[in-house]
Parts: structure tokens; sequence; C-alpha cells
């Protein structure tokens, strides 16, 4: 048998028919078989120098656990990714390996490189259907560590620590742990059990989780050190709060944010034919956006039985910001993408219904700060889409409830979180991090940086002690 597998060509990754899918909510990937996982392993060529490790917020050993999948040890793999993740069934399903990983994978450069994160999902998913093995909770140090808001950054976060003995309470304000994970995010792109199977592994290490906790209104940061002994605190508490464009007819029936949209589909389970959670039966959607939460609206919206979807945005097919398989999965389910496009108000009816979205043609001047070529107006090049339900997903900000809430703690202009690269806020002992600090970004960015907290957080309280 051949040490490497050197086909160019990554092994695809099964699917879900388009046409079937846009109809359901199951997932749309179907995971690779034990034989594909360990072909797609053996193109790994164990780069002395590891730069895919280098390109990984976490910290995944990556080539050693892609050599145990091309012996066939897919447990000894799950378990060496799961020393330095804690998320790992998540971040196979929804990291931009494309960016980060796989964009630094040597065999990227004369090909395609090694599918690292749909080997991390199929060891990870292997994990979950073989092993009925929990973590064991280490022995406690005493240490007593409170964790606000239960996303990717405060999971992280909170493992990390549990690792090293401490005693950790997750204060999520919602009712279910999980923050974007289970209300931002698809059940078809990651599904729940997925994440709360998550969340049990750390309930396993010794992790106290208290739902519907909003800090800053149940009790205050300065509360939780003074009133209930947490030595440290960190702030992983998201960027929930959506924006608009300030365009006329925003006020309308008929007019989400994407936030609202999804979460009322994914956390609040509206798809549901039992759901007692209502939701907008909308014939002809547009969402404006082009980012990855767009997506995730159109392709809900597609799934919840509109006829017609369009994707609304103001740059070309190659400025969108998505990863680019959500941008082709979207396209082959139907999702009709008008770019170049800008809307300059929402159409009411006499009963405040959404009956349209007036559009400008836009063009491309020159690069603005963000590196991407400026969007300019089009004079004369008005023109109405014929719509009764639009979702704006262009962004979100922190919640300013903490910083109304918290006497010295720095914040930005919009709202995000001030904190060094450690996640050391204005405040003492407490770190901050995810979107919570940086705005919406992504999920791996938001572990990393739960990651980084822990240490600093471990090395603070280690120094007062």
């Amino acid at each position: 048998m051949p040490k490497f597998n050197m086909n160019p060509k990554k092994n695809e990754m099964p699917t879900q028919d388009p046409l079937v899918r846009n109809k359901n909510f199951s997932e749309v990937a179907l995971g690779y078989s034990a034989e594909t996982a360990v072909d797609e392993a053996k193109r790994c060529l164990n780069c002395k120098n590891r730069p895919c490790v280098a390109g990984c917020p976490v910290n995944v050993m990556i080539p050693e656990f892609i050599a145990l999948v091309a012996e066939g040890k897919f447990e000894e793999a799950y378990q060496t990714i799961a020393k330095t993740s804690s998320l790992p069934a998540v971040c196979g399903r929804v990291c931009p390996q494309e960016t980060q990983c796989e964009g630094k994978c040597t065999r990227g450069i004369k090909g395609e490189p090694v599918g690292i994160g749909r080997l991390e999902r199929f060891v990870s998913d292997y994990h979950n259907v073989n092993s009925t093995q929990m973590p064991q909770k280490p022995q406690s140090n005493g240490h007593k560590v409170a964790v606000v808001g239960s996303g990717p950054a405060g999971l992280t976060c909170a493992g990390d620590l549990a690792k090293l003995g401490y005693e950790v309470t997750v204060f999520e304000a919602l009712h279910l742990a999980g923050g974007v994970l289970v209300y931002g995010i698809p059940e078809f792109r990651l599904p729940k059990a997925i994440v709360e199977k998550e969340v049990d592994n750390l309930k396993a290490l010794g992790v106290k989780v208290e739902t519907n906790m909003v800090v800053g209104r149940v009790f205050t940061i300065e509360e939780l050190k003074t009133k209930y002994g947490f030595e440290a605190i960190f702030l992983g508490t998201g960027a929930g709060l959506p924006r608009f464009m300030g365009i006329p007819g925003e006020g309308a029936k008929g007019v989400f944010s994407a936030n609202e949209y999804l979460t009322r589909s994914n956390l609040m389970k509206a798809y549901e034919s039992d759901s007692e959670t209502p939701y907008f039966h909308a014939k002809k959607v547009a969402v404006v956006g082009g980012g990855n939460v767009a997506m995730d609206a159109a392709r809900t919206a597609k799934r919840l039985g509109a006829e017609t979807v369009y994707i609304v945005y103001r740059r070309s097919d190659a400025e969108l910001p998505a990863r680019r398989e959500e941008i082709e999965h979207a396209k082959e389910e139907e999702i009709i993408f008008r770019l170049l496009t800008n809307p300059v108000a929402i159409l009411t009816d006499a009963d405040d219904n959404v009956v349209g979205l007036r559009c400008i043609e836009m063009e491309l001047g020159e690069p603005d700060a963000s590196g991407r070529r400026r969007p300019i107006e089009k004079k004369g090049s008005e023109f109405e889409m014929d719509v009764d339900c639009v979702i704006m997903a262009l962004g979100t900000s922190p919640n300013p409830l903490l910083k109304k809430t918290t006497a010295g703690l720095e914040t930005k202009p919009r709202g995000e979180i001030i904190a060094d690269e450690t996640g050391k806020t204005s405040l003492e002992g407490v770190y901050a991090g995810g979107d919570a600090v940086t705005g919406a970004a992504t999920v791996i960015l938001a572990m990393g940086a739960g990651k980084a907290a822990a240490k600093a957080m471990d090395e603070y309280i280690r120094a007062k002690n």
C-alpha cells in the first residue's frame, strides 16, 4: 500500500441533492466514509515545518491527527485533536479552513490542500458514534472562575480552565448553551445535537452551565467578583445587536434582522410542524448582505417555503465575504444573486406590509479601507424588486448592556470591548474575547481568543496566590 496519495485533488464531500436539501433542514454535507478518510489522510506529506498548524488559531496538532487517520486509528486521532480544541465536531463543520489551516497546506501549492476540516469532522463524528467514554473531571485546584456567554469563545475558555482544575461556571443569557452555534448557524450546516454533545463533554469536565442568566440584569460583573467570589471573569458575550441601513421602510411588517430570523428557526425551531414559535410565511424574500449570515438566512428562507429568494449585495461575486463553499451551496439551491445592487427603500402598502424593494445599480471604483473595491451608485439606474420580506444581514455589534452596567469597562465606539492579545480588559481580573472584542468574526477566531484568555487567567490567578 503506497505511503502517500499524490492525487492533486481532495476527496469530494458527498452532499444531499440541492433540490432535495433546499426543502429540508437535514445536514447538507454527509461526511466521509472510513475508506475515504484514510485515502484523504494519505495525501498529507507530514511537513516538518507544519504550516497548517501555524494557520490554526487553536493550534490543533494537524499532522499528528491526520497520520493516525491514515493508519485507521480514528479514536486516537480524535483524542489528539481534543488536546487543544474543545469543539472539534463544530470546527470540522464551520471553520473557514480554506483561509486558515488548509490555506497554508503545502499540497495546495500545486493542487488542492488536504481536506483537514473534512477529516476533523470525520474523526469527531466517529468518536461521537463509537465512544461512550466521557472526559474525566480533573482534581479541583480550589479556584473559582466565571465565564459570561456560552458561545465558542466562552466554551473554549471554560474547557481549557476546567482541564486545569478550575471550578468554572458559565452564565448564558438564553435558555440553551451554545451562543451563535445554536441561534445563528442553521441545522443544515451544524446540527444542534453536535453542539449539545460538545457542551456535555465540558459538563463532564466539571463546567457548570447556568442558563437564563442575563449578566447586567440578574447580577453585575462586580457582584460576580465581590458577592460570589469568582477570582477571574471571562466575557464572551458575542455581538448580537443587528445593524440596519437606515433606509425608508425598515420598520415595516416583513422586515427582519438576520439575527431574529435565524434565531426563530435555529434556536426556537420554528420550522418544526409542532413548534409554538411563529415565523413569517414569505413567498419572495430579499436578503441584504453577502456574508455567511446572509447565505444562512437565504437558504433558511428557501427551506421555510419561500418560492424565490434573492441575495442583494452591492459588490461583485469576487468580493462576496461568505465562504466560497456556502456561496456555491446557495447557488445550487436556487438562491438568486442580485450583485452590484444596493437597496435605497423598502416599499410598503397601506397596511405597512412589504411589497417591494427599491434598489440602485452599483459599479466598483478604487479599493476602500477594507481592501475591496468601493461600490459607487450608477445614476438613473433605480429599479424595483417584487418581494414581500426583507432580511438585513449587514453585520452585528456587541449588546451595550455590559457597558452600561459595568463601571470602568472600556469599549470602542461601536461597543466592542477593548482587550489586549491575552484578553485582558481595563478591569482587574476581567478578560474578554471573541465577537465581543472583534465584532462579528469566525467561530475558530473566537475559540482562539478564548484559549488565549484561559492561559492568561490561569497565570493571573497563580500570580495572586
